[in-house]
């Protein structure tokens, strides 16, 4: 590329940077939206135990040793228990009372552990959330084991000493069988990769694909489109410029832009959401490759688009199906085979895989090196149809 393909790039980013500049609703959206959309979706991702949910608890039971479950129920900061008498009823209608659960300890509970025929705690929660209601009803097993240990050394107390002289009489080996027969088992647990489990750092790659799709390609897709309109792209079209130094000198101000702004979301979000990053070279090559992907894609959609309305209709209907399928917020293993093949289409599904195998796996370039490959094919493709519709453009 010699000096005079150097001054044509130049001249149309120079233009395109003057289009922005001058557009003050772009630029308040470029400026104000990437900060705002990281705070509101880090938070709405970040990883934290689920507390205070609202919830019933009746104790129909009445005696001790229902009300000290109650009262280790209480203690569960998972919940925020509303304690009704026992003469509730309607105890199913969550959405009626406002509460997410109810928990309800039957009339002759106690006596039927002591019996040895335990009747189950009736536990009803609302399932429009999936998440939520698995892990409520986990809180509340947890309670009841707790209660369960509490009371086996209650009743081992209470035993008379006769049982413990007997006890003395038992073989070594079947007294240390029993004793483990009593105590919990337990798992030593190590988690690798997200020790904290915090879900903001699980997420991070989406919440940051997101914010850039949803702004490069949108942009990126009006600007043909725009020039179109105004009847200026003809003129552009009839000058000396080739199709290549139209397209590159068009997308070098959103580029630049887009960087500034992945720099900008990765200092908030480390600064605000502690979030730690690894090896900034492959972050930077990864996030590279996907900004030249996103801006080839919005420069196609322009491309192909008469006006700018249609351009962002475009876009929403490439966007829409990208943030549900490229598991940004959900693993692609929760999705059917067939949707997984689909997902691999998109730019998105790639980065966002690639961006977590180095910064939370840590893992080497062989783990991500197909990703890479992807993306920069994404990138030919992109880059090289934008040239061949602007040539269909110019005849």
């Amino acid at each position: 590329m010699n000096r005079g393909s150097f001054s044509a790039i130049a001249s149309v980013a120079y233009k395109e940077f003057l289009h922005i500049y001058r557009d003050r609703r772009v630029l308040i959206l470029l400026l104000i939206l990437p900060p705002v959309f990281t705070l509101v979706f880090g938070h709405a991702f970040e990883a934290g135990e689920r507390t205070n949910v609202p919830a019933l608890v009746v104790n129909r039971d009445g005696t001790p040793r229902a009300q000290r479950f109650v009262d280790l129920a209480l203690k569960n900061k998972t919940f925020d228990w509303r304690v009704q008498p026992p003469t509730m009823t309607g105890e199913e209608d969550l959405l009626g009372h406002g509460v997410q659960g109810a928990l309800v300890i039957p009339s002759g509970w106690s006596d039927s552990l002591a019996n040895g025929d335990p009747v189950p705690l009736r536990l009803i929660l609302d399932g429009s959330d999936t998440n939520t209601a698995d892990l409520l009803e986990g809180s509340v097993q947890k309670t009841l084991g707790d209660f369960q240990l509490g009371e086996r050394q209650v009743m081992i107390d209470a035993l008379p000493e006769d049982v413990f002289e007997l006890a003395k009489k038992v073989p070594v080996q079947v007294r240390k069988q029993f004793v483990s027969m009593m105590e919990p088992w337990k798992t030593e647990a190590k988690i690798l990769y997200n020790p904290k489990t915090r879900f903001i750092d699980y997420v991070l790659p989406g919440v940051i694909g997101l914010i850039l799709q949803l702004i490069t390609v949108t942009l990126m897709a009006c600007t043909l489109a725009r020039e179109r309109e105004a009847g200026t792209l003809y003129q552009l079209m009839v000058t000396s410029l080739r199709r290549r130094e139209i397209v590159i000198g068009k997308i070098i101000p959103y580029l630049v832009i887009s960087i500034v702004l992945i720099l900008g979301i990765i200092l908030l979000t480390g600064w605000h959401f502690q979030v730690q990053f690894y090896d900034p070279g492959a972050l930077a090559l990864i996030c590279f490759l996907f900004l030249l992907c996103s801006l080839g894609m919005g420069l196609l959609i322009s491309a192909v688009s008469r006006t700018q309305t249609q351009a962002i209709q475009f876009s929403v209907f490439f966007l829409l199906p990208v943030f549900v399928l490229s598991g940004a917020f959900a693993p692609l293993s929760q999705l059917p085979k067939v949707i997984r093949y689909v997902s691999e289409l998109f730019p998105l599904t790639h980065f966002c895989r690639a961006f977590r195998l180095v910064n939370l796996y840590r893992a080497t370039p062989q783990y991500y090196a197909e990703d890479l490959v992807v993306l920069a094919v994404g990138v030919l493709i992109t880059f090289l149809g934008a040239v061949i519709l602007l040539k269909r453009i110019e005849q």
